[in-house]
């Protein structure tokens, strides 16, 4: 049956940050094939002894998959991330180890776009500030005069699958849309109504800018302080892709400077140490990361400030597919045809 199994047995996996339904929605999809342990913790919580024996992984995002990791899994020979994003797996580390490394391409542009929106409207109309008014039981209206979406400018960096959604959405408002990427669809454009621009004509005319590009070198720190500095006063910055394509203390001096009257983030550069701030203390680089935790939480004591726990993502719908297409690259790939593989990796 297997690559990796023997006897036909079931291979033994092994998914991190899982709980409840999607746990036994996972179990129930990998039946006879895997021989499946889950947990609620990250992968750096699971004790060494569990993992000696691990053939296939299934991490979340934040569960590090890098040297040391796979050092403690000699078993290992695919790595299927339950997410579309590849960051938090070392696949250099994979090549050399002959492990293969699948993601989740496509399952929420839809519902990511929709967040994306969601963030949108409650800095434009002030939401979280008015909820938490009325839950003190004061109906003022003072401070809460929003903005219309209708005939401003939404510039979207990444006019990938998810940035075509929040296009679409955009356009729905009324709104004039700007994108910039480096692969251009001047179809897609004609189609949907938006332009194509360079990344300073985006940030100069944009009054919202969303960000929809993935993490690498190429887009480390893509919005820093001169990036701010072009953009027109009063705009907003949105960021549902992920937290390493802003630099917090860029945003901060953005804030004080006026350049930006709000920001909505679902994600937050260094977020995967938020949960375990403790254990930064023994790892090298600890002062630079805390110092980015602390600017975290000084935006979040912001009221122009609208900050989301990486939860884009999070419909049911949206988890369903990224559950079914999980199963089917562990499958895929245990039956000799592998889909979705990242990278160059390609295992044994």
């Amino acid at each position: 049956m297997s690559e990796i199994g023997t006897d036909e047995r079931p291979v033994r996996a092994l998914a991190t940050e899982i709980g409840g339904w999607e746990a036994e929605y996972l179990l129930e999809a990998l039946e006879g094939v895997a021989e499946l342990e889950t947990t609620e913790e990250t992968l750096a919580h699971v004790a060494p002894e569990r993992l000696g024996r691990v053939e296939v992984l299934m991490p979340f995002i934040h569960s590090a998959v890098g040297p040391e990791q796979f050092e403690a899994m000699p078993e290992l020979r695919l790595v299927a991330t339950r997410s579309t994003g590849f960051d938090h797996v070392d696949l250099d580390t994979a090549k050399e180890r002959g492990v293969a490394v699948a993601n989740v391409p496509a399952y929420g542009e839809n519902t990511v776009a929709e967040h994306t929106f969601a963030l949108v409207l409650s800095l434009s109309r002030k939401v979280h500030q008015a909820w938490v008014r009325t839950q003190r039981g004061d109906y003022s209206l003072e401070g809460l005069r929003g903005f219309d979406l209708y005939g401003k400018t939404f510039g979207v960096v990444g006019a990938g699958a998810i940035g075509l959604h929040a296009i679409r959405i955009a356009k729905g408002f009324g709104m004039n849309v700007l994108a910039f990427d480096v692969k251009q669809n001047q179809l897609l454009a004609d189609v949907l109504g938006f332009s194509y621009a360079s990344m300073d004509e985006l940030l100069a005319g944009s009054d919202i800018v969303s960000l929809h590009a993935p993490a690498n070198p190429a887009t480390y720190h893509l919005i820093d302080r001169e990036a701010l500095s072009k953009m027109k006063r009063g705009s907003l910055l949105i960021n549902t892709s992920r937290g390493s394509l802003v630099d917090t203390a860029a945003v901060e001096w953005a804030l004080d400077e006026g350049i930006l009257a709000g920001v909505g983030l679902d994600v937050l550069e260094g977020e995967e140490f938020l949960a375990n701030e403790d254990e930064l203390l023994v790892q090298p680089g600890a002062e630079e990361k805390l110092r980015i935790i602390l600017r975290n939480h000084a935006l979040q004591r912001r009221q122009n400030v609208v900050i989301t726990p990486h939860v884009a993502f999070n419909s049911e719908e949206a988890l369903k597919r990224i559950l079914d297409v999980s199963a089917r690259n562990v499958t895929s790939f245990l039956f000799g045809e592998p889909q979705n593989i990242v990278g160059s990796t390609a295992g044994k």
